[in-house]
């Protein structure tokens, strides 16, 4: 066996294993546990389009000052990201405290993935042409024979002449030194 030949076919077929190969990237979303309610449907919209598209997501509660003392508060944050978004995704890490920060990640369920977008049906085209009638064009008269139509003579620009600007350095004649006050 030709050992080269070997390490050839070896190396393809890592090179097609590695082509197949899909990749799953972390998106991480940062909440505290006051995070306010518009703020937090601002990061559920983020987490759904990441979820989307394939990714996973690492949602972390991040707790400053006494807030540490009352982790039920950074789970109840968990809970209700779940709940928002329990059409699409699935728990892959349960909440667990790392120092000041309690993480969970959750990802994608089963043919949730997104695919490209696909060019527009002809019934969303048919009700948009129902939801907004065209104005009605008037109609147009037809050019009587006895009008000419010349073309227009073409236009002629002129251009300002720019300053001369010369390439010389100044001569050391020209240049004076600074002034000591």
């Amino acid at each position: 066996m030709d050992y080269g030949k070997f390490k050839y076919e070896e190396a393809r077929k890592k090179k097609e294993a590695r082509k197949h190969q899909s990749t799953v990237t972390y998106k991480e979303i940062k909440f505290r546990p006051k995070t306010d309610d518009h703020d937090f449907d601002f990061k559920v919209k983020h987490i759904r389009r990441f979820l989307g598209e394939g990714n996973k997501a690492r949602l972390v509660v991040v707790f400053r000052g006494r807030e540490i003392v009352h982790p039920e508060t950074g789970q109840d944050v968990l809970k209700r990201v779940m709940e928002a978004t329990n059409d699409i995704a699935v728990i892959e890490q349960n909440p667990m405290m790392e120092g000041r920060r309690m993480l969970m990640i959750i990802g994608p369920k089963g043919g949730v993935v997104a695919r490209a977008p696909s060019a527009p049906s002809a019934a969303s085209s048919a009700s948009s042409a129902q939801a907004a009638p065209r104005p009605a064009q008037a109609p147009t008269a037809a050019p009587s024979p006895q009008v000419s139509v010349k073309p227009a003579a073409p236009q002629v620009q002129v251009k300002a002449p720019s300053p001369q600007v010369s390439a010389k350095a100044p001569s050391p004649q020209q240049i004076k030194p600074p002034s000591k006050v």
